[in-house]
């Protein structure tokens, strides 16, 4: 199953314009996420083919054929079997559906309902049959844009659609570096490493409101925040800064850990026996003058990172306790939102990874839930916010003010750091 795309409009499905995007080219963003999603399913495919497409159980990771089948469902759900759809962000969740083009589609792939651990033994359907079944919803899908207007509300659901499937396509590229299969993914370009950027105290308006076109619930409502003055860096900490680190024992000190961090690193020393980032085989310093000797697990690769470039998949314990040890903090979300809107034309680079933030996932002031309820709200007070982009997320997703947000253990997605001044 592919789509073809017209190549004159290529340019503009990846482009951050999408959370404006009409209906004729949403079709098209539609289409370009779906087949997307098929080269990698292709890919895992090929590599799993002597396991029949079984992954280990851990608790990052899903079953491949449960993570394509519930990109079927949540489109077949909030658009083919919605009758509120029209509605936008104001459709009633409660009410009733369509009946599912497959009966037992509920049971398989609510996320709300099918726990993590028990997804490994759900009998799902042949990868042939879920590839029918993203057919014929997604043709569905389709028919029933063609007739939408165009306006915002009208579009919600059609543009969550999109911005789930990317974010599901970026799940299958981790996942796949998680387990070692061989996907191309460049690292980082060389760039220049400037100094820290100081920015002055202001007033910022932190988030989007409804008119800003698609936004998700947890960016909503727009609001001023005072930020006071602060120094921020202007790039994600490198390698040879993290060696550093690490070679000054930082991996053996708890007083450079909050007491649930050290808990955390423990757990992966007895597991793993590990002393620096996840998929790290060797990290030293080579020779005087700081330049790191990093060898890290990059797709089934062993790779040479260079010094350079940004530390990847640290968990937000470890990037906290590099900033203690630095003498240094992890930048506020509102301090780097502002930083990359103020600060860009001064070398503020971002993009490469996700950078963890100081601040703990919570609603903005007056916030309300989507229809889509577990998207923000089960996930307060408990995770971290990073904000950015990494190397396998879709440009159309990347905005500054777009907020992630993992378990402050997590490791296993493209994650960096930046740091500030106390």
């Amino acid at each position: 199953m592919a789509f073809e795309i017209p190549v004159p409009s290529f340019s503009r499905l990846d482009s951050a314009d999408l959370r404006r995007a009409g209906r004729d080219l949403l079709s098209l963003a539609l289409m370009d996420a779906r087949n997307h999603t098929l080269f990698l399913i292709d890919q895992y495919e090929q590599a799993l083919r002597v396991q029949g497409m079984q992954v280990p159980c851990l608790p990052e990771l899903n079953p491949p054929l449960w993570e394509l089948g519930h990109l079927g469902w949540f489109q077949e759900r909030w658009i083919g079997r919605n009758l509120q759809r029209h509605q936008g962000p104001r459709a009633d969740p409660q009410a009733t559906l369509l009946a599912s083009l497959l009966p037992q589609a509920d049971f398989w792939w609510d996320s709300s309902r099918m726990p993590h651990d028990r997804r490994w033994a759900l009998e799902l359907p042949s990868l042939g049959d879920i590839k029918s079944y993203l057919l014929a919803t997604f043709e569905a899908t389709l028919e029933l844009l063609a007739k939408t207007p165009d306006e915002d509300d009208a579009l919600y659901f059609y543009r969550l659609a999109l911005f789930h499937e990317d974010m599901h396509g970026e799940a299958f590229v981790y996942m796949a570096q998680t387990l070692g299969l061989r996907l191309q993914l460049d690292l980082p370009a060389p760039a220049l490493t400037r100094e820290p950027l100081w920015l002055p105290a202001t007033r910022w308006r932190l988030g989007l409101d409804a008119g800003d076109g698609f936004t998700f619930d947890n960016e909503r409502p727009a609001h001023e925040v005072a930020v006071p003055e602060f120094e921020i860096d202007a790039q994600p900490v490198n390698w040879t800064q993290y060696v550093e680190f690490v070679a000054d024992g930082g991996y053996d000190r708890p007083e450079l850990w909050l007491p649930a961090g050290w808990d955390w690193l423990q757990d992966q020393v007895r597991r793993e026996g590990r002393r620096a980032p996840r998929h790290v085989e060797q990290i030293g310093v080579a020779r005087p003058g700081g330049h790191g000797a990093v060898l890290q697990r990059w797709f089934g690769q062993t790779v040479r990172m260079a010094g350079w470039s940004p530390v990847m998949h640290v968990s937000w314990w470890e990037a906290d306790a590099w900033c203690r040890w630095a003498g240094r903090r992890l930048p506020t979300e509102v301090e780097w939102e502002l930083a990359a809107h103020q600060a860009a034309a001064r070398g503020f680079r971002w993009g490469e990874v996700w950078e963890w933030t100081a601040s703990t996932f919570y609603g903005y002031p007056g916030f309300a839930a989507d229809p889509y309820r577990d998207y923000s709200e089960p996930w307060f007070g408990t995770h971290k916010v990073l904000r950015g982009a990494s190397l396998a997320t879709r440009r159309r997703m990347k905005s500054p003010r777009y907020r992630n947000y993992f378990l402050p253990g997590r490791d296993d997605v493209f994650s960096g750091f930046r740091s500030c001044t106390v």
